[in-house]
């Protein structure tokens, strides 16, 4: 298990492989990514149960973890990279001709890490559904995870997904919602309001917790304690309160950042802000 200070300093050194990935193919999504960096270090540097040397596709015995949102890939991949499940250097790759490192995570690539592939936004959920059910049919007692947007929840198949959930009693499956109030056109609450979240999901029968996602230890915390909400004939739905582009001050507050690639004088002056730790690619 790492310390807090060993799970920040990774976390630092995630927002430096975002902000260099993006930048050097001018392409890609930082602002979600950095706003979900303490959520992915949690999980796959102190939750998940995960073997990287070990990696398969049909995940038996161990936990699951599915990005829904596939634009953050970035985050993803450093992650998936930091924590053993390829060399660290393929990061330069990101994006570009021929790289397993696709701008959305792709299967066919045979990247070890990625079971799933997303970019088509709203999908993830009915999927984690499936694998947790297969996971039960096969009496594997290990968890299934999945991150989305808050812009995401507007598509009509995530209701589905929510009333299968709750109505068939998937209760080895943990969702996590990043909940920035932001997407690529403004305000979440401007493109489509969606009223109480926390209710709604409660109306489908889902156990509901909040956290800030941004506070690693509190990230900890309700990931733990979610997990023991696990197995009580209810989904588990964490509602992850972040800021869009945390991290860099100029990134902060904004949708602008949502899909857009630092130049060269902006990705210097973010790197400035983030120590680098354990040493970039």
């Amino acid at each position: 298990m790492n310390t807090t200070a060993t799970l920040k300093a990774i976390a630092c050194q995630v927002r430096r492989d975002i902000l260099r990935m993006v930048h050097a193919v001018q392409s890609g999504h930082p602002g979600g990514s950095l706003g979900c960096t303490e959520l992915m270090v949690a999980l796959y540097f102190d939750v998940l149960n995960h073997n990287p040397a070990e990696f398969e596709m049909n995940g038996r015995d161990q936990d699951v973890f599915l990005l829904s949102n596939g634009h953050l890939s970035a985050v993803w991949y450093s992650v998936l990279a930091r924590s053993g499940y390829f060399e660290i250097s393929e990061l330069s790759t990101f994006r570009k001709i021929d790289t397993r490192l696709q701008g959305h995570p792709a299967t066919h690539d045979g990247l070890p890490g990625v079971r799933f592939a997303s970019g088509s936004l709203g999908q993830g959920l009915s999927c984690a559904i499936g694998v947790a059910l297969a996971k039960k049919l096969d009496q594997d007692d290990s968890l299934v995870y999945v991150l989305m947007g808050d812009g995401e929840i507007q598509e009509g198949q995530v209701w589905e997904a929510a009333m299968f959930a709750g109505g068939k009693k998937v209760d080895n499956l943990i969702a996590i919602i990043d909940f920035n109030r932001k997407q690529i056109d403004g305000p979440t609450d401007e493109v489509m309001p969606m009223g109480d979240i926390k209710a709604k999901w409660e109306a489908f029968d889902w156990e509901v917790l909040e956290m800030d996602g941004n506070d690693i230890e509190e990230v900890i915390d309700t990931l733990r304690l979610a997990g023991t909400l696990t197995g009580n004939e209810k989904p588990v739905m964490i509602l992850m309160k972040t800021e869009m582009g945390q991290g860099v001050d100029f990134m902060m507050g904004t949708h602008k950042w949502h899909g857009v690639a630092p130049n060269d004088e902006q990705l210097e002056k973010a790197l400035a802000q983030l120590e680098e730790t354990l040493g970039d690619y």
